[in-house]
């Protein structure tokens, strides 16, 4: 199994000593955001690495990747890419905040995150990276609440849900189509769900994976699904 180089293992390690934990816990926490980094900073290191050696020995050099939401937590994986396999990365987050101290900590580095919507990435991608996106309490509460089991049967809101829905399905359709086939799509488990239907309505064949990946912020274990193999 092929691991990191050193030399981008120290600058996976700079970029985390960098980043500005306060600020961080601030976009992350209501309350508590500092006690929440000091627990979560190395493990969010170390696991990120150990998911980045996961990819590094199944991605080919010069393919394209698109990362949606990418943020603190793939700095391990967008750097191995980068430096490692010499792949073209592009990399999306629309939470402003958090793409502001990301790439501050990597002024100078070979990673940048745009502030803006994966969905107008253009071009073709033989690897796309999606983890938590589809889910998240803040764009998704409603979705967020069923996919986890924490909707409340009398307060739940179905027409909301529906609208939630929707737009995600619209940001499954413009990201899925990008894939150059075949291709890799790593997601979260609790995320498999959206991207098996889309694959099935299109007719398309894929694998998902059994293992599956710890990761350390919001706790999603991340999966690989290999798409369009003859």
């Amino acid at each position: 199994m092929k691991r990191l180089q050193t030399k981008t293992a120290q600058l996976i390690a700079q970029a985390f000593e960098r980043l500005d934990y306060q600020k961080l816990a601030t976009i992350y926490c209501d309350e508590g955001g500092e006690a929440f980094w000091k627990d979560r900073q190395e493990p969010c290191r170390t696991l990120g690495i150990a998911l980045a050696e996961v990819l590094l020995n199944r991605l080919k050099s010069g393919g394209r990747s698109l990362y949606v939401g990418a943020g603190v937590a793939e700095i391990p994986m967008l750097f191995m890419e980068a430096l490692d396999v010499e792949r073209h990365v592009e990399a999306y987050n629309l939470r402003v905040p958090e793409v502001t101290v990301v790439n501050q900590a990597c002024k100078g580095l070979p990673l940048r995150i745009s502030a803006s919507d994966a969905c107008s990435a253009r071009g073709s991608y033989d690897h796309l990276w999606i983890v938590s996106v589809l889910n998240d309490p803040e764009q998704y509460p409603n979705v967020s609440a069923l996919s986890y089991g924490r909707a409340n049967p009398v307060t739940f809101n179905p027409t909301a849900f529906l609208e939630e829905r929707t737009k995600i399905m619209a940001v499954v359709e413009a990201c899925l189509k990008k894939l150059a086939l075949p291709a890799l799509v790593s997601t979260s488990v609790e995320e498999i769900p959206w991207m098996t239907d889309w694959y099935d309505r299109n007719r398309i064949r894929y694998v998902v994976e059994e293992d599956d990946y710890p990761t350390a912020i919001v706790e999603d274990p991340v999966c690989l699904i290999r798409v369009g193999e003859k």
